[in-house]
């Protein structure tokens, strides 16, 4: 094993300098993958010297999501404390089911759970877990939603048509849990949203009243802290009233921008928090921890247990079941994905999530400032969003970040709102600072002079 640690340790040191003088990974065209590395499982093992001769062409060739030109997804960065949480789950391996094989790190589980369940004023009932992913906190939360308003659904299933609602620019994973839960996708109700991506409620209640009318039960509201394209913050406080009036579940997929809650300066941007059933939020994002870490929250724990316990005394087998984690989870068998949270609050505290939180938010206005200033940019993103959407000249969006890509310049995506195509650049990578802003942009320029785009 200590060969092994220390060829790791050999290997961490390479991944470090390429972040520094080759941030963005040369790509290697799909129909060239395969003779370009050595990714085939032969019958014989391969010997230590092309083992690690090829582990270093990997790390090459894989995209550098902490280095300071990457800008192309919803997480990226890396903080030390955090990184060294997750490297000890795996030393530990540890799974998370119950207390008897997990001892401690449950309670370090519980703890993160239960002090955001007061940070956003949820009561003493509420409860949490963590899931593989922001898709699959939405899953639970909608299933939670069906078991409380259709209790026959988790043994004979569902006889009647129920229906859900969420914005025309929420995540995709809605409709695909409609799926997955039995109500369907056809039953997804999308509402109209403004200009900035906020969700209408009027057009909301309107759409549950129609559902009533038609005999049919509305039970699930889905509402965005942080849309994927814009960034946007649903009125949270407005259509919780909505929810009130016709008694739905509210649940509020915070997966992107959920971590505001960290912010004195911008947790008003989920206003109203307190009054939804449910809330989702991934510290893989804002809060910067290694993939993944994801947790819900509900307001009542009784909902977990009631869609998600079984019983199974070969598993569990102490008497705590606040401790037996299995029983509020989606899965039996978990990885350890709450401490490298909790490493990484524990050092900082809460003071030091809220500076990470803030910071994204001061390089969005940093990149906003300089495109207004730049008659060559159009900006179509707005203040209290991370994500800044532009397009540069009359270059393609799309064209402009594949080339960029292409090229190994900066790795950046496009997006698109109300049939407007443009490049979406997101400032929640950790190790950015104000001088790589400024260089994103002088890339962009300095690579369209030198290009035929």
């Amino acid at each position: 094993m200590q060969n092994d640690l220390n060829l790791f340790t050999e290997l961490v040191e390479l991944l470090i300098s390429e972040e520094k003088n080759n941030p963005v990974a040369t790509p290697i065209d799909t129909n060239k993958l395969y003779s370009t590395l050595d990714l085939q499982l032969n019958d014989e093992p391969s010997i230590d010297k092309d083992f690690i001769s090829t582990l270093k062409d990997i790390i090459k060739s894989t995209p550098k999501t902490a280095s300071t030109s990457f800008f192309n997804q919803l997480f990226g960065g890396r903080i030390g404390r955090a990184t060294l949480g997750d490297l000890l789950a795996v030393m530990l391996n540890n799974s998370m089911y119950t207390y008897k094989v997990a001892g401690p790190q449950v309670g370090i589980e519980k703890i993160i759970l239960r002090t955001i369940c007061d940070m956003i004023k949820y009561p003493e009932s509420a409860d949490g877990t963590f899931a593989p992913g922001g898709s699959m906190s939405n899953y639970m939360a909608v299933l939670m939603a069906r078991d409380k308003y259709n209790p026959l659904a988790r043994t004979k299933g569902i006889s009647n048509t129920m229906t859900l609602y969420t914005s025309e620019v929420s995540h995709y994973s809605i409709a695909k849990n409609a799926s997955f839960i039995g109500v369907g996708r056809h039953q997804v109700r999308t509402v109209k949203t403004n200009l900035k991506g906020e969700m209408l409620v009027e057009d909301l209640d309107a759409k549950i009243s129609k559902d009533i009318e038609n005999g049919y039960q509305p039970f699930f509201v889905n509402a965005t802290a942080g849309t994927t394209v814009l960034g946007a913050f649903d009125n949270v406080e407005a259509i919780s009233k909505v929810c009130k009036k016709h008694d739905v579940w509210l649940h509020l997929d915070g997966a992107y921008c959920g971590a505001v809650i960290f912010s004195d300066t911008y947790k008003h941007l989920v206003k109203g928090i307190e009054h939804t059933d449910s809330f989702s939020v991934n510290a893989h994002k804002m809060l910067g921890t290694p993939l993944s870490c994801s947790i819900i929250v509900t307001k009542d724990k009784k909902h977990l247990y009631e869609s998600f316990s079984n019983e199974a005394e070969y598993l569990y087998q102490t008497n705590d079941d606040d401790f037996n984690l299995g029983k509020t989870s989606l899965q039996c068998g978990r990885r350890n994905d709450a401490l490298k949270l909790w490493t990484l609050w524990k050092s900082v505290g809460s003071k030091g999530l809220k500076t990470i939180v803030d910071h994204q938010f001061k390089l969005a206005e940093i990149a906003r400032n300089y495109i207004n200033n730049h008659p060559d940019y159009t900006l179509y993103s707005f203040e209290n969003s991370i994500s800044v959407c532009f397009n540069y000249k009359n270059i393609s969006a799309k064209t402009l970040c594949t080339s960029l890509y292409e090229a190994s310049r900066l790795m950046v995506g496009f997006g698109n709102f109300k049939d407007q195509n443009f490049v979406r650049m997101v400032t929640i990578n950790t190790v950015l600072k104000e001088k790589d802003i400024l260089n994103f942009f002088k890339t962009i320029e300095n690579f369209a002079s030198s290009t035929d785009l």
